[in-house]
């Protein structure tokens, strides 16, 4: 995987997310949105009310919550101290847990499903994580990760170094889009049977930059429409990858 560095600065990525936090949630997508990506990994997951599961990269705990609501048994983890002591006191249905998804603090097939939310990415080289998802699920568990999708064309040209229109403004120095071959190879690795989609048409609320804040109706209309036809499937802005232990 391509990268200046295979290990994530996690101190920068704890600062960036304890600040950005000023004490209030971090939510970007619409309602709608929301509902839809809990609804694909429900459905990817195969998730019954009950099971164990473990939201990893959960931020302020909004996918948590939606999880607990389906009737999931969840547990919240963040790297950031800031972001889990937020997720406690507005959740207080679900346990939080500060912590680090490379060194995980959890037993050894302890959890029926494993969430990665917009994690993935995060990570120059996940294959540690990816060991330790397997390590903590139950055989027979499963995992969904969702990331966005270096071949989407906005999602290159905005959050990929590489792009001359790349903006870091409201992004980690970790952070980069993934190609979804390099995900699934890494899951795939350490013992995973491993499959992928895309999904399109999830609709943000706030972006950092103001100048594209300004673009985000037009940009959320086109995202709705352009990648809808099956042959544009893979160029959909958001790549989901899940799979089952053996």
């Amino acid at each position: 995987m391509s990268s200046t560095s295979s290990q994530q600065d996690k101190a920068k990525e704890r600062a960036f997310f304890d600040v950005v936090l000023d004490g209030d949630g971090y939510d970007v997508f619409t309602p709608a949105s929301t509902a839809k990506i809990i609804d694909t990994i429900m459905e990817l997951g195969s998730a019954k009310p009950g099971m164990q599961t473990a939201d990893l990269g959960c931020g302020s705990g909004v996918f948590s919550d939606k999880l607990h609501d389906r009737g999931l048994k969840c547990v919240g983890l963040d790297l950031s101290f800031n972001l889990v002591r937020v997720g406690a006191e507005t959740y207080s249905n679900t346990h939080f847990v500060n912590g680090d998804v490379e060194t995980l603090p959890f037993a050894d097939d302890t959890f029926d499903l494993v969430v990665l939310s917009g994690l993935v990415h995060h990570l120059p080289d996940p294959s540690r994580c990816a060991a330790e998802v397997f390590r903590i699920l139950k055989p027979g568990g499963r995992f969904v990760a969702f990331d966005p999708n270096r071949r989407n064309p906005f999602m290159y040209l905005y959050r990929d170094r590489t792009s001359p229109m790349y903006s870091s403004k409201g992004v980690t120095e970790n952070e980069r889009p993934v190609l979804s071959e390099e995900i699934a190879k890494t899951f795939s690795d350490v013992g995973f049977d491993v499959g992928t989609t895309y999904l399109s048409g999830l609709s943000y609320t706030y972006v950092e930059s103001g100048l594209v804040r300004w673009l985000l109706p037009v940009y959320n209309a086109i995202d709705s429409i352009m990648f809808r036809p099956r042959f544009m499937n893979r160029f959909s802005a958001f790549v989901f990858t899940y799979g089952v232990k053996g």
